[in-house]
């Protein structure tokens, strides 16, 4: 099936978070909560690697990127989202802009405050790249805004979802991208924090002047790792493995997604743990599905970070769906089923 013939589902979604300091009003309040109380995260589900090993999750690392809630934090606000997540035993949050939307506003003070007393990190957030308006909310357009505005929620990481497409495709284009983020992040690093880029799939394509070389290894090369880090996107480089192995010649040109980690752990302290049903008849390869209800093996990934000498503590992940059926039971059944992993004895 030709990707043109139907909505791409990944373009919309770059395109969706391009409004970051905007949440797209949802469904009406009583809509939202009819679809029945949620219960606290369980340690025990009908799936999940189960057995005596050690929990898979390390204790306080489980985050939400907060787009899969945004019809929720449109409608309700942050607050009655903020007391489901600390109920389902969430630890972090990533923000995805800091509106509510129609639920009115709210001062950085404030939801920084409103986080902390339900048990929530603030952990990181997710900011446009760059704009063609000159007043954008952008690192290219306000970097000094942007900075100023994680600095006073008390962030660790900020980043972007927007991918290194600034130039072009070509080599060259991706190097002067980051150029790009080495100036972000030794801007972030001065402020104590750390820049970071979450993927998508086409990071993983090859330069069109160069089609022998993938794209995301010039980022990887050409970025200095102690300005630059990565938030793998595990469900969007699953696509790109499904996608890109291989070239545009038809060669062959296979890659392990959890071998860019292993081999260069310390520079990717965020993840996205986002699940997916394989679909080789899907131009993508899998449908995007709520955590546990997929085929990407996350006893297996997870355990083979977190067992990394000094690694066990060092990595925060973040559950995400694109589109959720319904996001607040996303967010219950993802942490169910991430809390239920066991390491095997």
């Amino acid at each position: 099936m030709s990707r043109f013939s139907q909505p791409d589902p990944e373009l919309t979604h770059r395109l969706s978070r391009r409004g970051m300091l905007g949440v797209a009003a949802g469904a009406t309040a009583a809509a939202l909560l009819g679809a029945g109380a949620p219960a606290t995260a369980a340690t025990g589900t009908a799936s999940g690697t189960k057995g005596r090993g050690r929990p898979v999750l390390p204790p306080g690392r489980l985050g939400i990127q907060l787009y899969s809630l945004r019809d929720k934090v449109s409608t309700l606000g942050f607050g009655p989202v903020f007391a489901e997540l600390e109920r389902y035993g969430y630890d972090e949050v990533e923000f995805a802009g800091y509106t509510q939307g129609s639920a009115g506003p709210i001062t950085l003070a404030q939801l920084k405050r409103l986080a902390r007393n339900h048990g929530l990190n603030p952990i990181g957030s997710h900011v446009g790249y760059y704009s063609n308006d000159p007043a954008a909310y952008t690192f290219a357009q306000n970097l000094t805004k942007v900075l100023d505005d994680a600095q006073a929620l008390g962030l660790k990481h900020i980043g972007t979802a927007s991918g290194p497409f600034r130039y072009g495709s070509t080599v060259d284009a991706w190097k002067r991208a980051a150029e790009d983020f080495n100036t972000y992040g030794a801007a972030a690093k001065a402020r104590g924090m750390k820049f970071y880029q979450h993927n998508h799939s086409e990071e993983f394509s090859f330069a069109t002047d160069n089609p022998k070389v993938r794209l995301y290894d010039i980022l990887l090369k050409e970025t200095d790792p102690d300005l630059v880090y990565l938030e793998m996107d595990i469900y969007w480089a699953y696509v790109g493995q499904f996608r890109f192995s291989k070239r545009p010649d038809g060669k062959p040109a296979p890659f392990e997604p959890l071998n860019y980690v292993l081999k260069r752990p310390d520079r990717y302290p965020l993840f996205h743990v986002k699940d997916g049903e394989s679909d080789p008849s899907n131009p993508y390869g899998y449908n995007m599905t709520d955590v546990g209800d997929g085929d990407i093996d996350y006893q297996r990934f997870i355990s083979a970070v977190t067992r990394l000498r000094g690694h066990r503590m060092a990595h925060h992940w973040q559950a995400e769906h694109d589109n959720p059926a319904e996001s607040f039971t996303f967010a219950r059944r993802s942490s169910a089923h991430l809390h239920s992993l066991r390491e095997k004895c």
